[in-house]
Formats: structure tokens, C-alpha cells, sequence
């Protein structure tokens, strides 16, 4: 993840600067991959594991945002419930993250990438060999 904040493009208005920082891109996708129809739920990292095992729920978990000059570029890593159309509930990650993402920063993704990394196939039982990112 890149260090810098991103500036919008109306950067400079007659009441100040507008800056995104990162993290509030990950928590906005993160948020909009979850509530496609679908989605068991996001990969996290170990230490977002750890962190919601002491109660501090993360939601940039199985996000990564990397801001460039040319512009956004967002990897989402998911499992897919058992039964459902991969490149449809994929479709619709996309599609969501993108949507929401505009209406709530004005950025467009120049890239959403999903990764799909597990089937879940019952609440709480993933496929044993999905890696943790």
C-alpha cells in the first residue's frame, strides 16, 4: 500500500484541499465487495486476524489500494460461497466497488482486480487448502 494520500482532482476549491487517505479506500471497498450477493467473505492478513480477535473490527480486511500517478488500482481477495457463479458474483464486485466508490470520493478504479482465493462451503467451514494472504 502506498504511503501518500491521494488529492482529488478538484484538489484546490475557495474552503481548502480534499485528500483520501488509503485506508479509506479499502474500508469503502471492502464494505461494497461484502455486500455482493456471493461473497462468503474477504481474506485478510494475519495481523487484520489478530486485530479482530481483540474486538477491533477491520473492514479494509482482503483489500489492497494502490495509489499511482496514472491513478487507482484496487486488489480484492475474497471466497465465493459454495454453489454461486464465480465470474458473476466477481462481475458484481467489480461493478459495486467501482460504483461505490464514485459516489463516495468522485475517484474512478482505473483497475479492480478480485481475486478469488476459497470456496466456503457452510457458515464458519472454508475449503481447507485456501491459503491465508
Amino acid at each position: 500500500m502506498s504511503e501518500h494520500i491521494f488529492e482529488t482532482e478538484q484538489t484546490y476549491s475557495a474552503l481548502g484541499k480534499v485528500e483520501i487517505a488509503p485506508e479509506v479506500i479499502e474500508v469503502i471497498a471492502g464494505i461494497a465487495a461484502s455486500e455482493v450477493e456471493g461473497i462468503a467473505q474477504m481474506r485478510g492478513n494475519f495481523a487484520a486476524g489478530v486485530a479482530e480477535r481483540f474486538g477491533k473490527k477491520h473492514h479494509g480486511k482482503g483489500v489492497k489500494v494502490d495509489l499511482r500517478d496514472d491513478g487507482v488500482i484496487i486488489d480484492l481477495y475474497c471466497l465465493v460461497q459454495f454453489g454461486a457463479s464465480i465470474p458473476n458474483v466477481a462481475k458484481k464486485v467489480q461493478e459495486n466497488v467501482r460504483q461505490a466508490l464514485w459516489n463516495m470520493t468522485g475517484l474512478e478504479a482505473n483497475e479492480v482486480n478480485v481475486h478469488i482465493v476459497g470456496i466456503q462451503f457452510e457458515a464458519g467451514k472454508q475449503e481447507p487448502d485456501a491459503v491465508e494472504q
